[in-house]
């Protein structure tokens, strides 16, 4: 029986029947992941009580690695350890907290006394704000009916600073509780997350991204941390020299608002031109912003990206974005963490191939 063959360089044709259905399959799967995201952006919203906390504890475990690891070096306890090294970052925010409660208390009682003298010094200003005012008065006006009498809403100040209080005090004891069983725990749970997956090379490539993490964040935040702490020493002795009162306070100013990058500097530069403006009445009213803006560039500019050039360097559209997200979704938390959670998107966008292309568009 003669048998058909198929010459060898005849063109191989393939069915095109499955196209519409991977293409389809691949269509869900992409909106399923988009609905995802929503969902845990939105979740993330909703929840940021319990994880903020969670997320602050576990950066703060990363910049007070090097401080636990010389309690571990000396062989005390884990517990121990853990014990010291948080009562060490304590400390460092009651040396923080001991200018700004006294210094800035008083600052605020004369800041009606400022602004009238501020608004004397500016009186180029006088027009436009007598304007916006109107527009005010008018837009009360208009809410209340059109009468000319505004209602006066009862506000409980005493109230509002003791429900405020409270929210921060569960806050820092949330956050210190399980700051204190992340040091405590160690690698614990990391190793219990490696035997769950299935191949060796997953296993290995989590160590990796893992210990890429650990590494890299905590090299990140513990050199912003000294170069904040540089860049508060120095504006407190320019401020100094400037004849400005309370410059321990200006300094610890400046080291709190570096530490959210680009939007920090300039509310820093706004407000130093203020205080310029209210504390000299001649051209020195714009030295002091004019001074930290020239510390924050030699700092931002020149002097961290070469410190941290050899780790990771990210896009300034990328950190821009990133920083306006956190912002709107947790506020001021979530523009400081907005950087190191970047990061280590980034570091795990490298490890894993599916995820390379996001990892391009994130680096500088």
């Amino acid at each position: 029986m003669q048998r058909d063959t198929i010459p060898a360089n005849a063109p191989l044709v393939v069915s095109s029947e499955s196209e519409p259905e991977a293409r389809r399959a691949n269509t869900q799967a992409g909106a399923v992941l988009f609905l995802a995201v929503i969902a845990g952006l939105v979740a993330l919203y909703f929840a940021q009580s319990v994880v903020l906390p969670v997320i602050i504890a576990f950066v703060l475990r990363l910049l007070l690695q090097p401080v636990f690891k010389i309690g571990l070096k000396a062989r005390l306890p884990r517990s121990v350890a853990a014990v010291l090294t948080i009562l060490f970052l304590l400390g460092v925010a009651v040396l923080a907290w001991i200018p700004l409660s006294g210094s800035a208390g008083l600052w605020i009682a004369k800041l009606p006394d400022a602004i009238a003298t501020l608004t004397e010094r500016l009186s180029l200003l006088h027009e436009p704000i007598d304007f916006i005012q109107r527009l005010v008065r008018h837009a009360e006006r208009a809410t209340n009916g059109g009468s000319n009498t505004v209602a006066v809403q009862h506000f409980d100040l005493v109230g509002t600073v003791i429900e405020g209080l409270r929210a921060i005090t569960d806050g820092l004891f949330t956050t210190t509780i399980i700051l204190f069983f992340l040091l405590v725990a160690g690698d614990k749970f990391l190793r219990r997350l490696v035997e769950l997956l299935p191949t060796f090379r997953q296993k290995r490539q989590l160590i990796e991204i893992s210990q890429q993490i650990e590494d890299d964040i905590s090299a990140y935040l513990v050199t912003i941390s000294i170069m904040n702490v540089a860049v508060g020493v120095m504006v407190a002795i320019a401020m100094y020299f400037c004849g400005m009162a309370d410059p321990l306070l200006w300094g610890v100013l400046a080291l709190a608002v570096n530490f959210v990058p680009i939007l920090g500097p300039l509310v820093g530069i706004g407000i130093f031109l203020l205080v310029g403006f209210i504390t000299f009445d001649n051209w020195l009213a714009v030295l002091p912003a004019a001074l930290y803006l020239v510390i924050h560039v030699i700092e931002g500019e020149i002097v961290t990206p070469i410190l941290l050039a050899k780790r990771f360097t990210l896009n300034p559209v990328g950190v821009i974005l990133s920083l306006v997200f956190w912002y709107w979704m947790w506020g001021v938390p979530g523009a400081i963490l907005a950087v190191p959670m970047l990061a280590m998107v980034k570091i795990v966008s490298d490890r894993i191939e599916a995820l390379h292309p996001l990892g391009h568009m994130l680096e500088d």
